[in-house]
Parts: C-alpha cells; structure tokens; sequence
C-alpha cells in the first residue's frame, strides 16, 4: 500500500502546484474542540465550514469561524470568558488569522529568540515559510488505593512542529518518549488485550509499567483549491460529535492513512484508506502482518440547524496487498464486497447533529453491520441481527449560568457487531478496537458537566455507567470483537448484554489551571467500582487521586474500561 499511496499522493500533488488552500490540523482532545462545538451551538446554525463531525478538524476552517465570532460576539452574547477563549485559540493557530500573524507576542521573549510568541517556542513566518515548533513535557504521579506498586505516574517528553512551505504544502509532526505506570484496572485491561491504549508498540518494565514511543505526523496540500485537500501520514481519526463514536474513534492507536477531504456547498465528503495491524500475540521482534480499511462519509447541512450523514466503512485482509477496488471513491463498498464474493467486513452508518435555542445540541449515530428485517422484528435475539445505537444532547450555558456546559450520552451495542468469520477482519486496529472501547454488547451511559468559572481554571466531572456480557468458560458470547462469530454457541436467544453480565460505575473530578499558554497543572480524583452481576467473581472497588503538570500535550485518562 505504501508505494500505490505514496504515488497517488505524488500525482495529487503535482495537480497542486498553484493552490494555496493547505492547511495543518488541531490535535485531537484539545480544548479548542469544545470552543468550536459550543459557538457554534450559541450561533444558532450550523457552519458550512466546520463539520466537526469529521475531526481532526482544519485549523484554518477553526481560525474562519472563530474570527466570524469574534466579529458578531455582541449578537451572540458572548461572555467574557468566552471572548477570552477565542483570542487565544485564534493565537495558538495565529498563523491563519487575517493579518497571517495572529499568535499573541510575549511580553518577555527569552534571549529575543525564543517565545517570541505566547504559544511558541519557535516562532517564524514570512512569505515562503512558516515554522511553530513547541517541546512536549507531562508528569502526573498518582495514588490508587490498595495499589501494591506504590506511587504511579504519566511522564511524557517529546516536541512538537507543524509549518507550512511556501503556501503550498502543510506538515505536522510528534514524538514523545512515554513512561507509564497505570492504576490497576487499566493495567489489567492492557495486560489482557497486549496492547496500551492510543498506541502501537510497547515495552513492559514490571507490574503496571509500561514505556513506548508515540510519533505521528503527516503532510497536506489542496488538489482544488478551497474544495479538496489531501492529506498523507501516520495519526488517529474520529468520526461523530460525542464522546465515544460508533464509527471510528481515536481509541486504538496511529495508522498510516491517505485522507481525501471534499468540501462544496454545504457537504463534506471524505474519504479515508488506512493500513492497520491485525491482532496478534507479543512475542519475539518480527514483522508484523497488516490489514486494510476503506471508509467515505458524506454529510450535509440540510437546514441551518441540523446535519445529517452517512457512513460506509469496510475492514479486509489481503495479505500485505490492497484491494483497490476499494479504492473507488463513490461507490458502495457492499456492492464491492459482493462482487469480490463477500469476503470482507463493512459497516454502514447514519448520524445526525441537531441544534436548538442556541443552547441545546442532540447528536447520534446508527451502525448497521448485519441485520434480517425478518429476524429483527419477529424478536427472536437472532444472532446476526448486529447494530448499535448512540443518542446525546448538550446543553450549553446551562441553567442561564455563563460557561456551564452539561453533557449526556448513551450508547447500546448488539454482540458480534464489528465481529467477523475471519478474526484479521474484524473491527480492529493493533490490539484495540476501532470504534468504541468496550467493542460489543454493552449499554453504557456517560455523562460531563464543564465548568470554566474564571480564564484560566477548567472544572469537569465525567460519570460512565455500563452494563456488559463477557464471556464465561471459553464460550463467545458477542461481547469480544476478537472472535470469530462462527465460534458463537447459538444462533437464537441472544439479548443485548449476552452471556455473564458486569456493571461498571466510575466519577472522575478534575481540576485544571492554566498557568501560561498551554502549560497546565492537573489536580483530580476517581472512583470506580466494577462488579459480576452474578457474583461468580469478586467485585472490585478502587479510589485513586492525581495530580501533575502538562506542556503542549492532553492530559491521560483511564475511562475505557
């Protein structure tokens, strides 16, 4: 795949010489991504720019849009904080802003050479160049209760740089060196699935310890101008407007990708080829195998208030060889999938995004993988019958309280959905699922509030309950996606939280203050309780507290499990 990406990728570009509509892109969990969702809400319509469905979203399109605000804050009503909140997202990206040189100066560079700008170490931009190049430093220790391993932590250091060259062609680049040592459950987990979350390969240095590296990178350029922008590297994704995605989230971890994103009117289409890595074993040093995935989305701004889209994602194994008939990109992958005699896996998908009163926003998604109308409504649990179903709403300045921002969501997954005959197939990256972390049949309830008091102080508390079958003696009851289906006991009789059921409850507090541009410092607590309906295994209870500084870099968190 990479010598037939790298030369389409060659050919787009040289159909771009003389367009100037590249742009880089903002990293995925940054804070800007709530601004950006909660102005638009506030606006009242939806902008044809944005569609912060498909994210990473353009730091162009966010500094458009930001700008637009700023400009009509007094109709919107802005509060301060929130007026605060744009200036300086428009400054970390100040390289799009209409005087192309937006960053905020510091009021005391360092040697006249070093942060010239406030979110920039390295700052430059002429003409022909533009260079914003930042170090990445965290170090968060923790406490858990009960924890033999003593004092736990994050730590991360790396650099960060994203530029663009001659107007023509945008680059973004990361490395980070990680030490890890996780609260127990999340060791648990990663233990079992050999795989850390968010990442590709990993070293174990003792119980609950884990040390890898993290890069990621790519480089954009416009085939159109303005329309159609090209996209090649190694990174995450995330399709959907809530806090999981039943389609693709940044879950599991990087992969090399070739992005083609189309904007005219009020759609967005894109179209997305990655190369994963199948699920294997850690072992020996090898070459490990690879899978491919296909995906398109198209939405479209059908009114000024709401959004509709339509997903079509497809996951097969060639062994290390594409299939470019997947290429086509305007085609149905499932009429593709039948002529090639049903090999593959594919899902389909619809979502929606609904604003209302300038406060609330409702959002969802519905996954199709297989389903029998017959089947389904003579309500006979048939096993194939796999979808699942995500339904939230935000409300924004909550309760007429300025910068009070709720957040509820429920997601319901059938077993065996994402699963397939063949195990490379299935809905899965490098040991970790693709779409949402507890993989299938589940019912799970999420919840945020958000509260930004003052500038620079950030309070939320996030709760997550789920119930979800898991699997008994050796038996696939639907709930792990690693397995092949036709390993399944039944074909009938099968409810949503199939084979032996567990609960999970977990409430997270955390406080974060930033104390200069993009430097925080972290203070936070969890408790999560996690128990065997049926008792035949011990529950487990466990409380554990945070706290840390982060440069430049999001902040880790343990709600997947």
């Amino acid at each position: 795949m990479y010598k037939k990406a790298a030369l389409l990728t060659l050919s787009l570009a040289f159909t771009a010489i003389s367009s100037k509509a590249q742009t880089t892109y903002l990293q995925l969990n940054q804070e800007d991504y709530h601004l950006l969702d909660r102005l638009e809400t506030r606006s009242g319509q939806l902008s044809d720019n944005l569609f912060m469905f498909v994210k990473p979203v353009s730091r162009k399109s966010a500094v458009e849009f930001l700008q637009m605000q700023r400009r009509e804050s007094r109709i919107s009503g802005l509060s301060e904080i929130d007026k605060y909140n744009v200036a300086h997202a428009i400054s970390v990206s100040g390289e799009w802003a209409l005087e192309q040189n937006g960053a905020l100066d510091s009021k005391r560079p360092i040697l006249k050479t070093f942060y010239k700008k406030q979110p920039d170490l390295i700052y430059v931009n002429n003409d022909n160049f533009f260079l914003s190049a930042n170090p990445i430093i965290t170090a968060h220790g923790m406490y858990e209760q009960n924890n033999t391993n003593g004092t736990l932590f994050t730590s991360s250091r790396g650099l960060e740089a994203r530029g663009l060259v001659a107007k023509k062609v945008g680059f973004y680049t990361m490395f980070t060196d990680n030490q890890e040592s996780m609260p127990s459950f999340a060791a648990q987990w990663t233990d079992s699935a050999d795989a850390v979350p968010g990442n590709d390969f990993y070293t174990k240095k003792g119980t609950g310890k884990y040390d890898y590296l993290t890069a990621r990178g790519y480089i954009d350029f416009a085939a159109v101008k303005d329309h159609i922008n090209v996209t090649f590297g190694y990174d995450r994704h995330f399709l959907g407007d809530g806090m999981r995605s039943l389609f693709l989230s940044d879950f599991s971890g990087g992969a090399t990708f070739l992005r083609l994103n189309t904007r005219v009117w009020k759609l967005n289409y894109q179209n997305l080829y990655m190369e994963l890595t199948p699920q294997y074993t850690r072992g020996a040093d090898r070459e490990l195998p690879h899978k491919y995935a296909t995906m398109h989305h198209l939405s479209i701004n059908a009114t000024k208030w709401l959004n509709v889209g339509i997903f079509e994602g497809v996951i097969f194994d060639r062994r290390d060889r594409y299939e470019f008939s997947y290429m086509v990109p305007i085609i149905l992958y499932r009429q593709i999938e039948r002529s090639l005699g049903s090999p593959d896996n594919v899902v389909l998908g619809f979502n929606f995004k609904a604003i209302a009163a300038k406060h609330l926003q409702l959002y969802g998604q519905l996954l199709l993988d297989e389903f029998t109308s017959k089947e389904l409504v003579a309500g006979n649990g048939y096993w194939a019958n796999k979808f699942g179903i995500q339904l939230g709403g935000k409300y924004f300045d909550a309760f007429t309280v300025k910068n009070l921002d709720l957040q509820g969501e429920i997601n319901i997954v059938r077993p065996y959905t994402y699963t397939h005959f063949d195990s490379t197939a299935n809905y899965t990256h490098y040991n970790q699922p693709l779409a949402h972390p507890l993989g299938a049949s589940f019912a799970e309830v999420l919840g945020t509030i958000r509260y930004q008091p003052v500038k620079n102080l950030y309070i939320a508390v996030k709760g997550m309950y789920y119930n979800k079958g898991v699997d008994t003696g050796g038996v696939n009851y639907g709930g792990n996606i690693f397995k092949d289906y036709d390993t399944r006991p039944s074909g009938y009789g099968v409810t949503l939280i199939n084979g032996v059921k567990v609960q999970c409850a977990s409430v997270n507090l955390n406080l974060a203050y930033e104390l200069k541009e993009n430097l925080f410092i972290d203070l936070g607590a969890t408790h999560r309780r996690y128990a065997y309906e049926s008792g035949i295994l011990p529950s487990t209870s466990t409380t554990y507290i945070y706290g840390g500084f982060r440069l430049n870099f999001n902040r880790r968190e343990y709600d997947f499990y």
